[in-house]
């Protein structure tokens, strides 16, 4: 497979597994916000999404949410993700599904409906955020029963397992950072139930755990558990998996890949709670990141350099 048209499948992907955590963190939000918007407030998640360059402050839900669907000049609004993502899909449509390619396509053009801006303003915030991410989950289970298995499905999980590993992590940050303000115990239980309700963990953990939100639980399920489809390890695990597919069928090289991918599950698996607690959650976190932006350069560096 042409490299282009590798970089391209782990682009499309990582745009749409971003797109889908963005309205997430989006619904959420919105919910805590209306309830309490002294300890929700929308300008981290503004700060994490934007650039110096572009500065936008403003605690008005709806505003905020209509920057970061709308805006043209926020390089992570929705509508630029999915105008990229459509742009990758576009470029290797002989490489996907056509009902993949469908899906995309029609996003985009809900998306760009000249009546959609002013639908936010007039309707529910949580039914229009709902709506949307409603063509992310048709989207992921179109390419999981209409994608062949093969370099171009691998590739496409490559992509959306890197970009859930680094929203996972940057999200609990965002959590961590509000944390950090307060020492009431209550008010940090809520902050830890609107994280796990973020990454679409708060229905598993009340199944799991039967109790109040208990730290150390909540960050052995979001980083630790082996079944949690966006706990940390389990995308750790999957991202090896598809790596190991395509190292077998020679679509990559083995360089160090393999060793990169063994010894992040192996740390993420067998670090115990007390040793992330010893070296501080923030730590672990930026670890994880630190050998995620390697992988990503390793796959870089043994395959995209050969165009």
């Amino acid at each position: 497979m042409l490299s282009r048209v590798a970089n391209n499948l782990i682009w499309l992907e990582r745009y749409m597994e971003r797109g889908n955590g963005i309205l997430s963190l989006l619904k959420v939000n919105f919910y805590a916000n209306q309830d309490s918007p002294e300890l929700f407030s929308w300008t981290p998640i503004i700060n994490n999404f934007t650039t110096s360059d572009n500065e936008f402050y403003t605690e008005d839900a709806i505003e905020c949410i209509d920057f970061m669907v709308f805006n043209l000049d926020n390089s992570n609004s929705l509508l630029n993700i999915v105008t990229r993502a459509r742009e990758n899909a576009r470029s290797v449509q002989e490489h996907i599904s056509r009902e993949m390619w469908l899906c995309i396509n029609n996003y985009y053009l809900h998306l760009t409906r000249k009546d959609l801006p002013q639908k936010l303003k007039e309707d529910d915030p949580v039914q229009f955020l709902e709506e949307l991410k409603s063509h992310h989950l048709i989207y992921n289970g179109t390419l999981d029963i209409t994608q062949e298995r093969g370099a171009s499905y691998y590739f496409l999980n490559v992509g959306k397992y890197l970009e859930r590993v680094i929203q996972i992590s940057d999200f609990t940050v965002l959590k961590l950072a509000d944390i950090a303000k307060t020492t009431d115990k209550l008010e940090q239980t809520v902050y830890w139930k609107n994280l796990l309700l973020s990454v679409g963990g708060y229905q598993l953990y009340l199944k799991t755990y039967k109790s109040t939100f208990n730290e150390d639980h909540v960050i052995k399920m979001v980083f630790q558990d082996k079944l949690f489809p966006r706990s940390v390890y389990y995308c750790v695990n999957k991202l090896n998996r598809h790596i190991n597919e395509l190292i077998e069928s020679n679509e990559l090289e083995k360089n160090n890949l393999e060793f990169l991918l063994g010894k992040l599950e192996s740390t993420i698996k067998y670090t115990t709670i007390e040793s992330i607690n010893a070296q501080g959650l923030h730590n672990f976190i930026d670890d994880i990141k630190a050998d995620i932006r390697n992988i990503s350069l390793n796959i870089n560096s043994v395959y995209f350099s050969n165009t």
